[in-house]
């Protein structure tokens, strides 16, 4: 008998749009020159460019010449943090972001620390939410950026980012106030994104994270925000990237994000309801199961929950043997143990955050699908808790210590003990 194939790991990455594909397929085949150069074939494909990139613009209510498009969205955050930092901008040394950010967000911020860059995290509260008093707290004079994700990739929870924007601009000093930039990656299919109406100076999107091609992302670079390059070279002088543009790339990215966001209410509320039918059956027919993140201010399609007394990964299996694929929070692998920074900043004990699965759907999901997730889940986290030798209790689960920002490389103090539980889990594994 052929097992069904049920793919509920969307905010990893989506299937290519039929839109997309047969979009870019002229640029693969027919147009493939290279779009710098002058003659016909050269301009066809440069026109190409120019379309896709207006209508990106219209969809972010930005100016064409604003969108700075990169290699991912990893590129893009790293340009946005990197590029602010060693700009022209003579303001500040320090850097703010939240606990809950992308790898590229935190990493290219710490990465900052040897050239003389304070990084500040803000803390958030169980549920995923930004302590938006403690951010106001750090704004000074000397700070020149602010990194807020505008739903983090484990929970999807949103945070409030035009009333960040708010905060940022209440806080001047001699008429300047810190950059602004949101990864808008997971956001992008299920929330209305105008970067002025938002208050943004920067924004990162992803194509392959909504029906478009891997290998593309783009930068929203508000006009006048000076930006040092990360990629040099390649003759196109006086700009943010240089390199080859990546035509084909450019245009399924154009061509997804139009057709994600028409009729996009529709949809969210479609795959909101599975969500909740997905969420509820868990709930009925499992024990000891506990949700991550915020109950409502989070994106339609995820659902993170930790499942007591069982390892992530193992479940992870178990489902992909029943053609189920779904993700863990805990990014274990047999190189390196650590549990996901983003559902450790939420303050919940080790052993839940490796008990944890992030199921997030997509345009594909349908009812037989959740229904097939649902008959064989209950069954395979019994198996799993029956040889395992935890016996964990919700109420474990309990509200963090007062938050408070944390500089650098220091381990905020209510995740210490924890951080000592993993090293030794570690040993013993």
């Amino acid at each position: 008998m052929k097992k069904r194939s049920v793919y509920l790991d969307h905010a990893a990455s989506t299937p290519l749009s039929p839109k997309a594909l047969h979009a870019m397929l002229p640029y693969l085949r027919e147009h493939y020159a290279n779009p710098a150069n002058l003659y016909a074939e050269g301009q066809i494909a440069r026109s190409a460019i120019t379309r896709a990139t207006e209508r990106i613009a219209k969809e972010l209510h930005c100016r064409a010449d604003e969108l700075v498009f990169t290699g991912s969205a990893t590129e893009a955050d790293n340009l946005a943090i990197a590029g602010a930092a060693r700009g022209d901008r003579v303001q500040g040394k320090k850097i703010i972001i939240s606990a809950v950010e992308h790898k590229g967000i935190a990493a290219a911020a710490h990465a900052l620390r040897d050239e003389g860059f304070t990084v500040v995290t803000i803390p958030v509260d169980r549920h995923a939410i930004l302590d938006l008093a403690a951010l106001e707290r750090e704004l000074d004079a000397d700070t020149l950026l602010v990194s807020v994700t505008m739903a983090d990739s484990e929970t999807g929870t949103l945070q409030p980012i035009a009333r960040i924007a708010e905060l940022i601009r209440e806080f001047k000093e001699e008429n300047t106030y810190p950059l602004f930039h949101s990864d808008a990656t997971q956001a992008a299919a299920y929330s209305t994104i105008d970067v002025e109406r938002l208050g943004l100076d920067m924004l990162t999107l992803s194509a392959h994270k909504l029906g478009g091609p891997k290998g593309i992302g783009v930068l929203y670079v508000r006009r006048g925000t000076p930006l040092r390059p990360l990629i040099v070279g390649g003759g196109k002088r006086g700009t943010v990237r240089a390199g080859t543009d990546n035509v084909p790339g450019i245009v399924g990215f154009a061509a997804a994000l139009l057709e994600c966001r028409q009729g996009w209410r529709k949809k969210a509320a479609r795959i909101k309801k599975l969500r909740d039918e997905l969420e509820r059956g868990i709930f009925r027919s499992i024990p000891k199961v506990v949700r991550n993140g915020h109950l409502s201010a989070r994106l339609p399609n995820f659902l993170s929950l930790s499942f007591l007394d069982t390892e992530g990964e193992a479940l992870l299996l178990e489902l992909d043997e029943l053609g189920i694929m779904v993700n863990t929070g805990s990014a274990c692998n047999a190189e390196n143990l650590v549990p996901s920074a983003v559902l450790t900043a939420l303050g919940q004990p080790y052993e839940f955050v490796h008990g944890s699965i992030r199921f997030t759907l997509g345009p594909t999901t349908t009812l037989a699908d959740i229904r097939y997730v649902l008959k064989h889940l209950p069954v395979a986290v019994e198996r799993l808790r029956a040889i395992s030798p935890l016996n964990l209790s919700p109420e474990q689960s309990s509200p963090m210590a007062e938050p408070r920002a944390f500089v650098g490389g220091q381990t905020p103090h209510f995740l210490r003990a924890k951080n000592l539980q993993t090293k030794k889990h570690a040993q013993t594994h």
